[in-house]
């Protein structure tokens, strides 16, 4: 199974929050530590904050924030809402479909993959959190 994009500048996001626990940080300090694109950033962030993975202050002075301590944001609950792993094939339309295996497999397949997101929460990424802001103020 393959990530999105999206998903990826999502995991990026609560990686760079996270290494600034409680700190407002802007779009555009993200953006320049990862190399990437403001604009495809932004989507992510009005995203995450509407589904309450962070906190977004408008204005002056303003950024975005954890809502929650790392250590309680699991990490199989954001990839379950960054990539909506609901049905990951097509089958209404397909003529073997009530005779066919795949769809039971691929749930199950997609079950596992997740099951090991779900061991696991943003606390996990930034443990280092030292040596990540250090690696990410360097850009």
């Amino acid at each position: 199974m393959r990530l999105t994009r999206y998903t990826d500048y999502a995991i990026r996001v609560m990686l760079f929050l996270g290494a600034r626990e409680g700190e407002l940080c802007s779009i555009r300090e993200i953006a320049t530590s990862f190399s990437i694109s403001q604009n495809h950033l932004m989507k992510v962030v009005q995203d995450l904050s509407a589904a309450g993975f962070i906190d977004s202050v408008r204005g002056r002075g303003g950024g975005i924030r954890m809502l929650q301590p790392p250590a309680t944001i699991n990490l199989g609950r954001l990839l379950r809402h960054t990539e909506g792993l609901t049905d990951l094939l097509e089958c209404s339309e397909c003529i073997v479909r009530q005779a066919c295996g795949m769809p039971s497999i691929l749930s199950e397949a997609t079950a596992a993959f997740v099951s090991v997101f779900d061991r696991y929460t943003v606390a996990d990424l930034v443990h280092r959190k030292d040596n990540l802001r250090e690696l990410l103020n360097n850009r």
